[in-house]
């Protein structure tokens, strides 16, 4: 009867790790099985590894499941008939069956779930070995079953990170100013220049063979830190020219010269270049303006280091700004003149 009890015992207890790592594999997401091993420790690197391709991992779980279930069974069955006998066989089948279904699928299963880092951690490593010990049966199984056809999908996409985003804002997980800029950073990609821009009737310009002595009341009056240089009109573009080197030559006394003086080489984008794309160019040429060219080459406006930045943190003003959105303020601009016509 003893050795029954233990046959009846290992059956179960073996079945139920099988159940309960498979639903915990199935339970741990590839993205917390990747942070886990960032953060170092054998176990959790090889969980990553078994996460990364769960085929293999899963094949051989299903393969043990099967082996304490179909072989337990048998020798459970043998050993049962020969202590109680042929009469109480059937009792015990159904006993042994139940008991199954509660203590080795049901029960396991659900602490798999619930407990998925926990029990991924402790038998990553031993789950390792045993699918390198059963490779030749899994390879096998492998070779009869047919691959699934097409490119894997992707772990995650922007929608579930935005929802991710939301519920872990709802649950105090992150604070609600880390949650709007999450969502601003993919507006980034969203928005390009026309929509960013400073559109051309709010451009600063000055006429490159014009003195500095001529323009001064028009440097003195802008309240921007950079302006363009053009010729005789504003889609001839000449440079950019920093308000500050104006002043220090006003200062200096070198107003009889002309404005191209201090014009720097001007930088074009196209109407539709991304917000994202723009932030990487100002990164890389330490530019902080660009000149914004519609689709006949003529000027369309100009954008600006900061007209990127404020997608991402919204309207950044200073104490001299008394316009906080140019582009709106053109826009009104241009219906009061459709209004008057």
């Amino acid at each position: 009867m003893i050795e029954l009890g233990l046959a009846v015992l290992l059956v179960l207890v073996s079945s139920a790790i099988c159940s309960g790592t498979e639903a915990a594999l199935f339970s741990m997401p590839l993205l917390k099985a990747r942070n886990l091993a960032e953060s170092g420790g054998k176990s959790a690197k090889a969980l990553l590894a078994i996460r990364e391709d769960i085929r293999r991992p899963i094949a051989t779980i299903v393969v043990l499941n099967n082996i304490a279930n179909i072989v337990g069974s048998i020798l459970v069955g043998n050993l049962a008939a020969h202590v109680l006998g042929e009469s109480w066989l059937g009792v015990f089948s159904g006993v042994l069956t139940f008991m199954v279904i509660v203590f080795s699928e049901i029960v396991p299963k659900t602490l798999g779930e619930r407990n998925a880092q926990w029990v991924c951690l402790h038998t990553a490593r031993p789950l390792t070995v045993v699918v390198t010990l059963l490779s030749p049966i899994v390879w096998l199984i492998e070779q009869i079953t047919p691959e699934r056809s097409g490119d894997a999908e992707p772990t995650t996409n922007e929608a579930e990170i935005r929802m991710l985003t939301r519920i872990a804002r709802q649950e105090g997980v992150i604070e609600g100013d880390e949650s709007e800029m999450i969502h601003r950073v993919f507006a980034l990609n969203d928005r390009t220049a026309r929509d960013i821009m400073t559109p051309r009737v709010n451009i600063t310009w000055l006429e490159a063979d014009e003195t500095l002595a001529e323009q001064k009341e028009d440097i003195l009056a802008s309240q921007h830190s950079r302006m363009v240089v053009t010729g005789e009109t504003v889609d001839e573009v000449v440079g950019i020219a920093l308000k500050a080197e104006l002043l220090r030559a006003l200062v200096e006394e070198q107003g009889e010269l002309p404005v191209r003086t201090w014009a720097r080489a001007p930088r074009f984008v196209r109407q539709d270049a991304r917000a994202d794309r723009l932030l990487q160019v100002f990164q890389r040429t330490h530019e902080h303006l660009m000149i914004v060219a519609d689709d006949f080459g003529g000027v369309a406006g100009v954008v600006s280091l900061e007209d990127v930045l404020e997608v991402l943190t919204g309207e950044i003003v200073d104490e001299t700004d008394t316009v906080v959105d140019l582009a709106e303020d053109a826009r009104r601009n241009q219906d009061k003149l459709l209004e008057q016509v």
